[in-house]
């Protein structure tokens, strides 16, 4: 017969056995914060290209809030109050210092642009959020209400702010590493239609010239716009940033 001491152990011991560490002691979260991110589908195309990419992963980059800004310039604050005038719904977050060649002094956190959600937030610097948020306004959901008779409910962006270089370049930052770029994997309108931005089918009229007019139309708010058809590495998202070049080069392809 048991003493009550070794029933005790015992029923202890058989917790421990029935709980796994990955059940108890795992803080890998379940779901990705964001609805249907590129972080909780399997990984395809730039994602496996840049798995280090935050924005890719279970683990998104933590921003905290500016508590005791310093002296901001004339600049930032001129940037910021286009932000409110366009009804961009943001936050600054603290200065992102990841070496030499990564970095935003004065990032923005962007989570909607009007009624548009931006799923997840958005770290930006506050001239690529401005520009975004214009194109966003003014072209992306004009095109819809065009072409669906729709507003647009979310942006499902894939990658802003990252810490990396240009694939297949002999170490030349990103602009995704200055915040100064942003990668738009799908958009949601209100209707309920969901439009993947990767290329369509031949039959898909309507979504055909809805992406087309989005990537065309882009070309006069960015430097750089470039999408399916490209190459492999864009074969799924559409990719916008405001890299300055000489002459004023824009790559629109």
């Amino acid at each position: 017969m048991r003493t009550p001491a070794r029933a005790c152990a015992a029923v202890l011991v058989a917790m421990l056995a029935a709980c796994s560490t990955d059940d108890v002691m795992s803080v890998r979260p379940q779901v990705d914060v964001g609805t249907q991110t590129a972080a909780v589908v399997p990984a395809t195309g730039l994602q496996r290209l840049v798995p280090s990419n935050p924005m890719m992963t279970a683990y998104p980059r933590l921003n905290l809030p500016l508590e005791q800004p310093d002296v901001m310039p004339a600049d930032e604050l001129n940037c910021r109050r286009d932000l409110k005038r366009l009804g961009v719904a943001f936050r600054d977050i603290e200065p992102i210092r990841d070496g030499p060649s990564c970095g935003i002094d004065w990032p923005v956190e962007v989570s909607a642009i009007g009624g548009v959600q931006m799923k997840p937030a958005a770290t930006l610097s506050c001239s690529m959020a401005a520009t975004f948020s214009r194109w966003t306004r003014n072209e992306l959901v004009p095109a819809a209400r065009w072409r669906y008779f729709s507003g647009v409910r979310t942006i499902h962006q894939g990658s802003s702010y990252s810490c990396r270089n240009i694939r297949g370049s002999r170490g030349t930052p990103s602009q995704h590493s200055l915040g100064n770029a942003l990668d738009v994997m799908r958009i949601e309108l209100n209707n309920g239609k969901d439009i993947d931005v990767r290329k369509p089918g031949w039959f898909a009229f309507r979504q055909r010239g809805f992406l087309n007019t989005v990537r065309e139309d882009g070309c006069s708010y960015f430097t750089t716009v470039l999408g399916p058809g490209y190459n492999a590495d864009h074969a799924d998202h559409f990719h916008f940033d405001i890299k300055q070049r000489r002459n004023g080069y824009v790559a629109c392809r």
